[in-house]
């Protein structure tokens, strides 16, 4: 598994080149990792470092669907948010193989075996974050009465049953606990560079 230290390190996942990253101008980098490990945020900021387009899938769900990607999942079902989002994958990619640019995955897209199969051969950070940080930037960190459903066990799980997935697909892996969106993203601008 890669070093998951604050410092970025290249792993062994589909993207990974050996000592280097593989970046070049461009050239794609999709963004993987759990909720609020600082995607979409950071990929923002690492685009503008790099001076090339973003994209968000859960953007791009919402766009293709006309409406929020919560409404999606209660008004239609995740099933149906999970074909949106196979598709807004494939044009996303699409975008940074042609033009260069940063893509930020919606977490639990890296499930879909067909969205594993289009990620091969892509440059693929994945931003850590471990279960207390979740929760926190989550709000689940606060002691509360029962509630029905174990939230927290279940986002637990969630994190549990994504790892894996996450490093095995990761060219790079950085933690995001402690650190603030703004050095994530000019650390990895700087390692992408070098």
């Amino acid at each position: 598994m890669p070093d998951t230290s604050t410092e970025t390190s290249t792993g062994t996942g589909p993207g990974a080149t050996g000592t280097g990253t593989g970046w070049r101008a461009g050239k794609g980098v999709v963004l993987i990792g759990p909720p609020t490990a600082g995607k979409s945020s950071i990929g923002a900021l690492l685009a503008a470092e790099l001076g090339v387009p973003f994209a968000d899938t859960d953007m791009l769900v919402a766009r293709a669907a006309a409406k929020p990607v919560g409404d999606i999942f209660v008004d239609d079902g995740e099933r149906t948010f999970r074909e949106f989002e196979r598709g807004a994958v494939a044009t996303g990619l699409d975008a940074v193989r042609s033009e260069g640019g940063v893509l930020a995955l919606g977490s639990g897209a890296v499930l879909d075996p067909d969205v594993r199969r289009m990620l091969e051969g892509q440059l693929i950070i994945y931003l850590e974050a471990e279960f207390a940080t979740v929760a926190k930037r989550t709000g689940m960190d606060r002691p509360r009465v029962v509630i029905p459903g174990n939230p927290r066990g279940r986002l637990r799980a969630m994190l549990e049953e994504r790892r894996p997935v996450y490093a095995d697909l990761a060219s790079i892996t950085v933690s995001t606990d402690d650190m603030a969106p703004e050095e994530v993203a000019a650390d990895l601008a700087r390692r992408l560079r070098a």
